[in-house]
């Protein structure tokens, strides 16, 4: 579907809900973008093919599956080593991805690519992009601006944390990820959002079946809500979180976090550079 604008292409099914932008000479490439829809169309089908395997822990799959996008989403979340995410936890940053690499192959300038929030971004010399970010994934106020230039031909970004379409099994209001590829920006995010937590008697968790019975995490208590917390709870979960982050851009995998939990927030690796109020 063609926004009104005649600026970005929609591509929705089920749970997938994409907005594809891409541009060559600084003009909309909607043809271009449609094509490249039918991509996502196309992976959505091979997932939903895996998704009974893929309730498995993502570090439990040894030989990698035979299907490379199965095998991409595999990788990309063994690779944040948090032993209780499936491969579903990359799912929709390595849809974006898959999405950007075919405009990127179609010789597109500038090619955006927004999976409920998880963004890939493609860009050529002389190109940029800005992000907004929100300190809560259920406030739709814009709270600081990612800048993406043509430092890197590839950009991933991802949010998580409690609100968001996934179960959460941390407290954060929002972790943003950024990283080279969406697919590990995406895990990345989620593990981060999880490693923020503590126990309190104002945190309210439940068991993830109990919530969605066709869930992947099975057996694992997510979060539901979360009351008042004392401040010095709240700084001990953010440092987790940060700590956590910064391990991840000290291994190469991200370029850096936002962590927001209440009014609280933390940052990790370079992204500072990347980042501006709006």
């Amino acid at each position: 579907m063609t926004d009104p604008s005649g600026e970005t292409v929609t591509a929705a099914w089920g749970p997938m809900h994409l907005v594809i932008k891409a541009e060559k000479n600084g003009r909309p490439q909607i043809d271009a973008a449609r094509e490249a829809a039918q991509t996502a169309f196309d992976c959505l089908a091979r997932v939903a093919a895996w998704r009974g395997a893929f309730r498995r822990p993502a570090l439990a799959f040894t030989p990698p599956p035979d299907d490379p996008l199965a095998a991409t989403m595999v990788a990309a979340v063994a690779a944040v080593g948090a032993a209780d995410l499936t491969p579903m936890a990359a799912v929709a940053g390595t849809i974006a991805d898959a999405v950007a690499d075919r405009l990127a192959a179609m010789g597109m300038h500038r090619a955006v690519v927004n999976n409920g929030g998880d963004i890939a971004v493609r860009l050529a010399d002389g190109q940029s992009v800005r992000v907004g970010l929100r300190s809560a994934i259920d406030d739709p106020c814009i709270a600081g601006v990612l800048t993406l230039d043509d430092r890197a031909s590839d950009w991933g970004v991802a949010t998580s944390g409690l609100g968001g379409r996934s179960f959460t099994r941390g407290i954060a209001s929002a972790v943003t990820v950024v990283a080279e590829r969406t697919a590990v920006a995406d895990a990345a995010a989620t593990a981060v959002a999880n490693a923020c937590n503590v126990e309190d008697e104002n945190i309210m968790r439940r068991p993830a079946e109990a919530l969605d019975p066709d869930t992947d995490i099975a057996g694992l208590t997510v979060t539901v809500r979360v009351g008042p917390i004392h401040p010095a709870r709240q700084r001990r979960a953010l440092a987790r979180a940060a700590e956590n982050a910064e391990a991840l851009c000290e291994a190469g995998l991200i370029r850096g976090a936002v962590i927001s939990l209440g009014g609280l927030s933390a940052t990790a690796g370079g992204i500072e550079a990347l980042l501006t109020k709006p």
